[in-house]
């Protein structure tokens, strides 16, 4: 068995077997093969594609390549979720309090953002305090006290994704709907929580832009997940427009915390009740009529609210931004975008508005950049709302940027609207 004959065989369409597969996620990790053969795969699955029989050994292969880990020591059921990514997503913050508060444990190991889109270990860590790398051992006692708990990746978790993507990203074969698969399900694989809930994003602000291609990996994410043993449902939520009015790690944690004391309704309220409504569900808490009506009553009962204060608390966080969210860290420069004149919002492209947030230093364009945790943009209006002339449409935030003129202008034409006629609202 060897390097070039399983490249030619992918390259003919040939599926590979799961003792090659092996042999080469290995070979790789292990340094026996070379980048230049490995890149050469990677593009011959780029062009052919997996089989889902492929993509399922891959993701195994890749899962086995580091730790696994064992949750036995949580006492309740283990649901993990992940998101595909996308603008302004904090629902991790939201539903992992919910779905805790209701009984069942969430533990989750969460990364950093990556160009446009956030991470949830970003927004936590703009909590003064907030600690991500904790042992194995604080990560499940603190589960076991709060149902719920997020932590960075261990370096153990997955070796073979790690050097697999930063060769995927050095030869433009990140765009393969097998090798996200692989990448992903292998890390939620080696969590080994006993459900796993998918939220597959679509739109501008994701990375599956149309809802063909989402419904392609939500569907081979649930079917691998499935083979290796595991509960899974994959849910695809829109990201054409951000996901609530705030984008930035500090903005975010504000309008997460601020929904769960019960302050906002609205889109994000609704897709947080909904995956948190498919969590439960997925766990065997009740059907998913009655999950909602957990979820909500969580919400409006202000325990999910406790969940999360305790949780930031016992992580070394400030939990006092849980009663009064101006204590978290706020941005000395700001710059407020009106509207030119009496106007209708028609959409508003996430993608632009997350790269304009970027462009504030809320995001960082290689892994080890620093971040602005206080950077971000809050939006004064919804897709459909009529806006008077003068009114502010939108407000950003910055520490690291003063002269605001070029990421205004990316931000307005992230908008899409109609003039009213007359200067009239109608």
């Amino acid at each position: 068995m060897n390097a070039l004959d399983i490249i030619s065989k992918t390259k003919k369409s040939v599926p590979l077997t799961d003792e090659e597969i092996r042999f080469l996620v290995n070979g790789f990790t292990s340094g026996d093969i070379p980048d230049y053969q490995m890149s050469a795969w990677l593009m011959a699955v780029c062009l052919n594609g997996l089989t889902e029989s492929e993509t399922a050994s891959l993701t195994i292969a890749m899962r086995d390549s580091g730790d696994i880990l064992d949750l036995g020591c949580i006492d309740r059921i283990t649901v993990d979720k992940h998101s595909t990514g996308g603008v302004g997503d904090k629902i991790t913050l939201i539903s992992g309090a919910i779905v805790a508060s209701c009984g069942v444990a969430v533990p989750k190991m969460s990364g950093r953002g990556l160009g446009h889109t956030g991470g949830t270990i970003d927004k936590l860590e703009s909590i003064k305090g907030y600690r991500t790398n904790l042992s194995f051992t604080e990560f499940t006692d603190i589960v076991n006290q709060t149902g719920f708990s997020v932590i960075s990746q261990t370096g153990t978790l997955c070796p073979a994704d790690k050097k697999i993507y930063a060769l995927r990203n050095a030869s433009g074969t990140v765009d393969s709907i097998p090798l996200i698969c692989a990448s992903i399900m292998s890390k939620k694989l080696a969590v080994n929580a006993d459900c796993l809930l998918l939220d597959v994003k679509c739109g501008s602000g994701a990375f599956m832009k149309t809802r063909r291609d989402a419904e392609k990996l939500a569907s081979l994410m649930e079917k691998t997940a499935q083979s290796a043993g595991k509960k899974c449902r994959a849910v695809i939520t829109d990201m054409d427009s951000p996901l609530g009015f705030c984008i930035g790690n500090s903005l975010e944690v504000k309008e997460a915390v601020e929904l769960l004391q019960g302050k906002s309704k609205g889109r994000l309220y609704d897709i947080s009740i909904q995956i948190s409504a498919d969590m439960l569900e997925l766990a065997g808490i009740g059907n998913i009529t009655e999950c909602t009506e957990l979820a909500e009553k969580a919400v409006s009962s202000g325990s999910a609210l406790s969940v999360l204060k305790e949780t930031i608390r016992l992580h070394g966080g400030d939990c006092s931004i849980c009663d009064d969210t101006d204590k978290l860290p706020k941005a000395k420069y700001s710059h407020t975008i009106y509207a030119p004149r009496d106007v209708e919002i028609l959409s508003v492209n996430a993608e632009k508005i997350g790269m304009a947030s970027l462009l504030l230093g809320a995001g960082r364009i290689t892994k080890d950049e620093p971040i602005d945790y206080t950077a971000g943009i809050v939006l004064d209006f919804s897709t459909g709302d009529k806006i008077s002339m003068d009114a502010p449409l939108m407000t950003l935030y910055s520490n690291c940027v003063s002269d605001f003129s070029e990421t205004a202008l990316l931000a307005y034409n992230a908008i899409n609207f109609k003039t009213l006629t007359g200067n009239v609202l109608t």
